[in-house]
């Protein structure tokens, strides 16, 4: 005879959607592991628009994590369609300012929450080796990858695929991974300019093989990416020579940097932002939520908002679903395909409006998407 279950629930992945998804559950009464793998390099430089205040308020959990240590974002300039400099600021947004994220501190507070509310958090700890069982429940493995316990075996009755793009427990039990495009982002972090510039705005400004974003983060550094497509030459020049002088090309990107000091940079770091989703987001036994199921690209700035609403959602549907509502689960796949099929639209509609380039390589490609793969309407998915 089986052992029981010792959790209801086990969520792989410490980020926003694994933490939404624990809090929703652990609320619900559900018995919850929460382990966060820690892996990767650190985020910076991400932003959560004024929505986001809602979904944390749902949650219970808003004044702790967006208390001291953001810095507010009161609107977005562009460079975008010309190159002239838009401004859209949120005086007048019903929900309030945004923030650029200090990304650690807001997932460890979202984790802190998590544990308050009851949850077992495992921190660097990696879920390894799913299997299902006969009886419909989960081995897992649980591995310690700070050295210290090595590892361990739990059971549980469901478990939340949180693991970013990756989403290794989905395409581990089946699932596959679609993307949209390939856009690659070279990015790094400058250090403090002498005199602590007052505009906190985040910056977007095109070229011919993609698009630049700058924006302040809470620490005074400033971050500068470059997104493109990493078969196109100016992706392969990865060095910070090259990175510096096409930065220093740009009209309104570099009037932001230059403070910060461009002589001595280190070369970029790159990291995946192409569009990507599963072809389903649950199966026997597993829930997919956060970039897991839907990735979207930075432009965006959709990434935190939609790992908040999956995490929730996901949580809520797999409570239902325990409780032997067999709707909950198709219920949670059609919201996140609405919820993808409204970016998909905003995407087009956004790369519509840039035509100055249509014939290099980067915005043609983007052309063609425009008119050969429109978005789903609600219930189909795409290829």
């Amino acid at each position: 005879m089986s052992p029981s279950p010792a959790y209801d629930v086990v969520v792989a992945g410490g980020g926003p959607a694994g933490c939404a998804a624990a809090l929703t559950l652990v609320q619900a009464g559900r018995t919850v592991l929460l382990a966060d793998a820690g892996t990767g390099p650190p985020k910076a430089g991400e932003a959560l628009v004024s929505m986001g205040r809602l979904l944390l308020a749902d949650l219970g959990v808003a004044e702790p994590v967006l208390g001291s240590g953001h810095l507010p974002c009161h609107g977005n300039l562009s460079a975008w369609g010309s190159a002239e400099l838009h401004a859209v600021d949120f005086l007048h947004d019903p929900y309030g300012h945004g923030w650029h994220l200090d990304r650690p501190l807001f997932d460890r507070r979202l984790r802190a929450a998590a544990r308050a509310a009851g949850a077992e958090v495992a921190e660097h700890t990696a879920v390894r080796s799913p299997s299902r069982q006969s009886d419909g429940t989960w081995r897992l493995a649980l591995r310690d990858r700070a050295g210290g316990a090595g590892e361990r075996t739990v059971r549980c009755r469901w478990v939340v695929d949180a693991t970013g793009r990756g989403a290794a427990i989905a395409v581990r039990s089946g699932a596959r991974r679609r993307t949209g495009d390939q856009l690659t982002a070279l990015h790094l972090t400058l250090d403090p300019a002498p005199q602590t510039p007052t505009d906190g705005r985040s910056l977007v400004e095109s070229d011919q093989d993609g698009w630049w974003y700058t924006a302040l983060l809470p620490s005074r550094h400033r971050l500068v990416a470059y997104f493109t497509d990493p078969d196109l030459p100016v992706a392969a020049a990865r060095g910070a020579e090259r990175f510096r002088q096409r930065l220093l090309a740009t009209r309104h990107i570099s009037r932001r940097a230059r403070p910060h000091g461009l002589t001595t940079l280190r070369p970029p770091r790159r990291a995946a932002a192409h569009s990507a989703h599963l072809d389903r987001v649950h199966g026997e036994g597993w829930t997919a939520a956060g970039d897991a199921a839907a990735a979207f690209d930075p432009l965006s700035s959709q990434g935190i908002l939609t790992a908040l609403y999956t995490g929730l959602s996901a949580g809520q549907a797999v409570d239902a679903h325990l409780h032997g509502d067999r709707a909950a689960l198709a219920d949670y796949e059609a919201k996140v395909t609405t919820a993808r099929t409204a970016y998909q639209h905003g995407h087009r509609a956004v790369h519509a409006q840039e035509t100055r380039w249509t014939d290099r390589p980067f915005w043609a490609r983007r052309q063609r998407n425009l008119h050969h793969n429109p978005p789903p309407t609600k219930g189909e998915t795409t290829p």
